[in-house]
């Protein structure tokens, strides 16, 4: 026999009770919902300080819009077209801008051409 007994071999734990100390487990499922909180509702997430909220399979803003899929793929479609018809009214416009400039300068140089031939006409009198 060992002088200072066994050190190294721990005491055995006791077993635990396999009974719950709860009561929960004896409530039907509403109680149990309500009171362990598990009815968690719509998920919600936060994206770039707008709320949205999934609700019968679309993602709605909580900040008043219910925006479909379809809608949002119509409103990208609208505005390609919109710019699409900006684009080419700025290019039409840019054409138009070259044009007065370039009749601008033909009426100067013919207004020149004028001044000359008013003042050549003069000095042969």
């Amino acid at each position: 026999m060992p002088l200072f007994g066994n050190i190294f071999s721990p005491k055995k734990t006791p077993p635990r009770k396999s009974a719950s100390l709860s009561n929960l487990h004896t409530l039907d499922r509403s109680t149990r919902e309500i009171e362990l909180g598990l009815e968690y509702g719509s998920p919600v997430m936060n994206i770039g300080g707008q709320s949205l909220k999934f609700e019968d399979g679309q993602w709605i803003s909580e900040s008043g819009g219910n925006v479909s899929g379809k809608e949002v793929q119509r409103l990208k479609k609208r505005n390609l077209q919109l710019e699409e018809e900006n684009n080419l009214l700025r290019l039409k416009i840019e054409v138009l801008l070259d044009m007065l400039s370039e009749s601008t300068a033909e009426t100067h140089l013919i207004q020149k051409e004028l001044e000359d031939v008013r003042t050549n006409a003069r000095r042969k009198k």
